[in-house]
């Protein structure tokens, strides 16, 4: 991690149908906090897709297993669901416990093997939500906001912007899965809840559908962005490293800037591309 005053910024953006992608610090696997439940709800969904479990099979997400975020975390009491439910609060409002509930079901060695199926050399599946909150612990973390502990990235569920992308060119272009398992994730992308961060970036226009992630001075997401003109662009942003001048809304408003500026590298090659960029999106 970063020890510096402001973020180190690591983007990547490239064509759903074509071959032109663009990218800085592109390859640096970060851990990927919640922007994993895209591995792991697609790995769901494939293994639903092929008839090894129910969707509709019920699960149990109980007090005393709960993990902290959104959703079935504020509940008082076990509530009962099905698989593709957790998928959609996994998704929509990531739920934690939703995601892990899957985990549980679909295993975690088939999504680690799942992402290596798919060519994503700098991705690392090692478990959903519990387990990384279990090595944030081990590492020292003590609950507060700061940095990651350095120990984290080496032991956590890791991946880098460019396999990001590549992972949602495969979906967005049913080779990730089964089609009807690649529909239901773009789906659910399409329905977070979250709009402050790529999707800020873009006029009320353009399609987006996201995924988002954050840590203690980790902020993520990764996305599909679709024009009016057909044109379709998966880009993958994040922020690694204290903030302290910044809400986090305006953080997420530089998010967002930043990815429009790596698809429009890709949209304008000729006018854009050329030029050195340095992140300074995310200061302003």
């Amino acid at each position: 991690m970063t020890t510096t005053d402001t973020p180190a910024v690591r983007v990547h953006a490239r064509e759903i149908d074509g071959t032109r992608e663009w990218g800085r610090l592109a390859d640096e696997p970060v851990v990927l906090a919640s922007v994993a439940k895209i591995l792991i709800v697609l790995e769901f969904a494939r293994q639903a897709g092929a008839g090894l479990l129910d969707p509709t099979e019920r699960v149990v997400a109980r007090s005393a297993d709960r993990l902290g975020g959104s959703g079935t975390a504020d509940f008082a009491d076990d509530v009962e669901l099905s698989l593709r439910d957790c998928a959609h609060l996994a998704m929509t409002i990531s739920d934690n416990t939703a995601a892990d509930l899957l985990v549980d079901r679909v295993g975690a060695e088939p999504v680690h093997l799942l992402a290596a199926e798919l060519g994503l050399g700098g991705t690392r599946f090692a478990g959903g939500p519990r387990d990384l909150l279990r090595v944030l612990l081990e590492e020292g973390w003590s609950g507060g906001a700061g940095e990651l502990p350095a120990g984290v990235a080496g032991r956590a569920t890791c991946g880098t912007p460019a396999d990001l992308t590549r992972l949602l060119q495969l979906v967005w272009t049913d080779g990730a899965a089964q089609p009807e398992a690649c529909a239901f994730v773009r789906d659910l992308m399409a329905r977070q809840l979250l709009r402050t961060r790529i999707a800020s970036g873009f006029g009320p226009g353009v399609r987006v559908s996201a995924k988002s992630g954050t840590l203690p001075g980790l902020r993520w997401e990764a996305g599909v962005v679709e024009y009016p003109d057909g044109a379709r662009y998966a880009v993958a942003v994040c922020a690694v490293g204290p903030d302290p001048g910044r809400t986090g809304v305006e953080a997420d408003l530089a998010l967002g800037r930043a990815a429009r500026e790596a698809v429009e590298r890709l949209r304008t090659p000729s006018e854009v591309g050329a030029g050195a960029w340095t992140g300074a999106e995310l200061l302003r």
